[in-house]
């Protein structure tokens, strides 16, 4: 599985925050308060479950999925054309289209030039070039071998649809418990 490192410094931080934030109001107020306060809280720390943490790229024998906010695509190995990168991670099918992927490998800024010829000798590769490798390396030794018959699908991300779902619902009972409280 392919996923920006700075994606789980994220999520933990903003969990952690979360937690103080509704210990703090739990502590403060009341815990009836703190369930009013909770799903603003929530629903920021699912924004960036969502946004920051849930999107990667994962490989296996028979395709490549890729998991963005909120939708997935999943590609038969033979139905992918080229593995390539742009910003990101871009797959192109046979279709043709072409799936960015925004939680997987991304192309970040260039390094600084040697000062010296014996420095690039020991220049260490970029992660996203080593990770862009490997992808095309399993597209490479699964493509012979992959039934032609492979599919592309594209389909949403129902867990987090229906966690929003309930963190909204959850946010209009608050708004109404709250503006009948006055």
């Amino acid at each position: 599985m392919f996923r920006a490192p700075s994606s789980i410094v994220g999520l933990v931080l903003g969990a952690a925050l979360a937690v103080v934030l509704l210990a703090d109001a739990a502590l403060r107020a009341d815990v009836g308060e703190m369930l009013l306060l909770a799903p603003w809280v929530l629903l920021a720390l699912w924004g960036v479950y969502t946004l920051v943490f849930t999107p990667h790229v994962r490989v296996d024998a028979r395709g490549i999925r890729i998991h963005n906010p909120l939708h997935i695509t999943e590609i038969a190995w033979a139905r992918v054309s080229d593995v390539d990168m742009r910003w990101q991670l871009e797959v192109r099918t046979d279709e043709p289209r072409v799936v960015k992927a925004f939680g997987g490998p991304v192309a970040g800024r260039p390094g600084r030039p040697a000062r010296r010829r014996e420095d690039e000798r020991g220049r260490r590769e970029p992660p996203a070039i080593r990770d862009l490798q490997i992808i095309q390396d399993a597209w490479e030794s699964a493509r012979e071998s992959a039934p032609a018959d492979g599919v592309v699908r594209r389909f949403w991300d129902i867990p987090a649809l229906l966690s929003l779902a309930v963190l909204i619902l959850w946010v209009i009972i608050a708004l109404f418990i709250s503006s009948g409280a006055r």
